[in-house]
């Protein structure tokens, strides 16, 4: 049985002339290349090679024009009520996000190096194999590493934090069921549900983000995806700012599909910029503009006050701002000390602990 046939696809005239004369007359054909050798044989660049696969992917027959369906807003409030999240065992940060990192929506995280992004994101990562009876998703979760920096000792020492965790839950009396949930845990198991994928470039990433809607039918359990960063490659020059929001508005809208179609949290790491104002007074914003503001649900950005690190819920649909106060131990984000708080008119005095970094 013949495919569809590209003349039927809503692609400009001038890319669907390319494609008749060098010889593709289906969809599957245009599918069974890559970007780099679509790029080749239409003699066009990496980034519009993307794009035609983007539309011509989403034209695949059995795939393309899901039927329309409707909920109403009743059920929607309802679902929102008893959806879970993932968990971090850090009190304050669940608390801001209601119930932890939502899941079928996008949560960007910015702030400067340093602050803990990654931290969160590896943590993430292991706290979304939580076992249900601990309020947890069970899951597994997908990590797109583009800088270089997940680090697996890292993972294996939160991993060993949260089982230490859930082991000290599980000792209570009348436990049965948290202590046969914990027995079926492992360090071993916990890193090999964590699936790492790294991006050295922005075409690798773009071309990444198509692999994903087949690799989670092939892991159905994955309710995670950690993109660390979003920004890294994006920061560079290009030759268009009106291609690289494309291209970037592309990969969200991608991701937005993901985590609706197969109802998992996709977590964004980003980058800060200085953005000059009227009197040249530099003020730290997230990178990647504004409009790309717009495309995650909840945006928490993360800042330094008074030697303390601080979260900042600056986006939400349907929770307030709020700031909170957390800290990077060995064991992932955790709670503050009370005692290291300062004071409003005096310098943060942390104190010395055997868990702190």
């Amino acid at each position: 049985m013949s495919g569809r046939e590209i003349a039927t696809v809503q692609l400009p005239p001038g890319q669907r002339a390319r494609l008749a004369r060098a010889g593709f007359r289906t969809v599957e054909d245009v599918i069974a290349l890559g970007p780099v050798d679509l790029a080749k044989e239409l003699e066009i660049s990496n980034e519009e090679a993307l794009e035609i696969l983007d539309v011509v992917k989403g034209a695949k027959p059995g795939a393309e024009n899901p039927p329309t369906q409707s909920s109403s807003a009743l059920e929607m409030l309802k679902q929102e009520r008893v959806q879970a999240g993932i968990i971090t065992f850090c009190g304050a940060w669940d608390g801001m996000l209601g119930n932890g990192i939502p899941l079928g929506k996008l949560t960007e995280v910015c702030g400067p190096p340093g602050i803990g992004k990654t931290q969160l994101g590896i943590q993430l990562a292991v706290d979304v194999q939580i076992p249900q009876c601990f309020s947890g998703v069970e899951g597994e979760a997908i990590y797109i590493d583009t800088e270089g920096s997940f680090v697996a000792e890292r993972a294996r020492d939160i991993a060993a934090g949260v089982l230490q965790h859930l082991q000290t839950v599980s000792a209570q009396p009348n436990n049965a069921e948290h202590a046969q949930a914990c027995a079926e845990l492992s360090l071993a198991g916990m890193l090999s549900r964590i699936h790492l994928f790294r991006a050295h470039t922005h075409h690798e990433l773009i071309a990444l983000s198509f692999l994903l809607e087949d690799f989670c039918k092939e892991h159905p359990n994955v309710r995670l995806v950690v993109v660390d960063s979003i920004a890294f490659h994006f920061r560079q020059e290009f030759a268009s700012m009106a291609l690289r929001s494309r291209l970037l508005h592309g990969i969200a809208q991608t991701l937005i599909r993901l985590a609706v179609s197969h109802n998992l949290a996709v977590v964004l790491t980003n980058q800060m910029t200085t953005k000059l104002g009227g009197e040249s007074r530099g003020q730290l914003v997230p990178a990647l503009g504004e409009s790309w503001g717009h495309m995650c649900t909840n945006r928490i950005v993360l800042s330094w006050q008074r030697g303390v690190r601080c979260a900042t819920l600056a986006k939400s649909p349907t929770l307030p701002e709020t700031t909170i106060n957390y800290d990077v131990t060995p064991a992932g984000i955790r709670d503050v000390w009370v005692a290291d708080l300062a004071p409003a008119d005096g310098p943060a005095v942390k104190r010395t602990r055997g868990d702190a970094v």
